[in-house]
């Protein structure tokens, strides 16, 4: 069986010849591990390891953070293409959409030079991991509803909360959280972030069963009493949501990535089946009822990942108002696509898209997730319709 992804399509007009070098290096690192190697690890419950540190060697992983921090000087364009490359591949690394997308471009954009220098070259390099805290039990990702806590005790901050479906906890030298503090003007609670390391007296973790196949892990946190120095706050105290935004719309904008990695290798396995596989006098592709809808999937890839490219380029030229927008709109359009994506293709090759050997049946629970987090269609629709059309909110 073949291995070679779905392509995406490669203009000059729309991507520069160093983007499109970088899908090809980044295609062949990830086409010599692939589905296997993933679906390997995620059988021993093990982790990316070799590959995360490939690719970290090779410089992916932190192309989108500053050089004299040991980036590669890029922005989240350069960063989505990555994972992109390598969910069509057939093993993304799900960490890239936390550490350098999210953690590493708030600490890059509003850390202190202290906190760059502690962070950056590790997030970098791949030496060090960090996770991000803001989904709660009773809030989800609403963040006027976060009521993890963060008080004043002296020179110190104190912080008391809950945080659920916190990937990759295990695997990370500290925690981004979101956190809210009460503003001495106003006295209402407001969102600012902290820098949790995972040693910190009183920050517990428990994994979540998950019936999901993923090296991930997904984690429940409690923080209790979590004593922090002042330095471990990122950013200015009153300029929280910017701050926050900074973060979530790297991640939606990953998120769509992590989508279309995932819907153009499922698509690429129900071609390459279509195309082979004869069953009367011709291969199954050559029937409409086969090919159409690949290719409309096709079409809703391509699609998308356009519009995940306007995003990443309004968010590295610092439209941030513009770029929320787009960037939920890709997170959007990218998951319906690789659901209809993965939908297809398991359809394409009946009975064997839910064998082991084709390695398509898991997709179709992984490619709900796009869905659902970090934030779920029904919000995206929410925010298009009450930001975009001026439509007046119903709560």
């Amino acid at each position: 069986m073949s291995k070679v992804p779905s392509k995406a399509v490669s203009n000059p007009v729309i991507e520069s010849e160093e983007h499109r070098a970088l899908r090809a290096a980044v295609a062949a690192l990830g086409t010599r591990y692939g589905r296997e190697y993933f679906a390997r690890v995620v059988a021993d419950g093990s982790h990316t390891d070799e590959l995360w540190a490939e690719a970290a060697k090779l410089g992916y992983l932190g192309v989108n953070l500053p050089e004299e921090y040991g980036g590669g000087g890029g922005g989240i364009v350069e960063l989505s293409l990555v994972l992109e490359e390598l969910g069509a591949a057939g093993c993304p690394l799900l960490m890239l959409v936390v550490s350098p997308a999210i953690c590493g471009t708030v600490i890059a954009r509003f850390g202190t030079e202290e906190q760059k220098r502690s962070w950056l070259p590790g997030l970098a390099d791949g030496s060090r991991k960090m996770a991000f805290g803001i989904t709660e039990p009773d809030a989800g990702s609403n963040s006027h509803r976060i009521t993890t806590t963060a008080r004043r005790d002296g020179g110190d901050w104190v912080l008391d909360g809950r945080k659920i479906f916190i990937s990759g906890v295990d695997i990370a030298d500290a925690t981004l959280i979101v956190g809210r503090t009460e503003d001495a003007r106003t006295g209402k609670l407001k969102p600012c972030l902290f820098i949790v390391e995972s040693d910190t007296p009183g920050f517990g973790r428990s994994p979540i069963p998950m019936e999901l196949a993923a090296p991930e892990k997904q984690f429940e946190l409690t923080l209790d009493g979590v004593r922090l120095p002042a330095d471990a706050l990122v950013g200015d105290e009153d300029a929280g949501l910017l701050q926050l935004f900074a973060g979530l719309n790297p991640e939606r904008i990953m998120t769509a990535a992590f989508a279309l990695g995932m819907g153009r290798y499922a698509l690429g396995r129900a071609v390459d089946y279509a195309r082979t596989r004869q069953v009367w006098k011709e291969p199954i592709g050559a029937h409409q009822a086969l090919a159409h809808p690949l290719a409309q999937s096709h079409i809703e890839l391509e699609l998308a990942g356009l519009m995940m490219r306007k995003a990443a380029l309004l968010y590295d030229a610092g439209d941030d108002l513009a770029a929320g927008e787009a960037a939920n709109m890709a997170k959007y359009a990218a998951a319906e696509a690789a659901v209809r994506a993965v939908d297809q293709a398991v359809h394409t090759l009946g009975g064997n898209g839910l064998t082991h050997e084709y390695g398509l049946a898991s997709l179709i629970t992984a490619a709900r997730v796009a869905r659902i987090a970090p934030v779920s269609r029904e919000m995206i629709l929410n925010f298009v319709s009450h930001q975009s059309l001026g439509l007046p909110k119903s709560y």
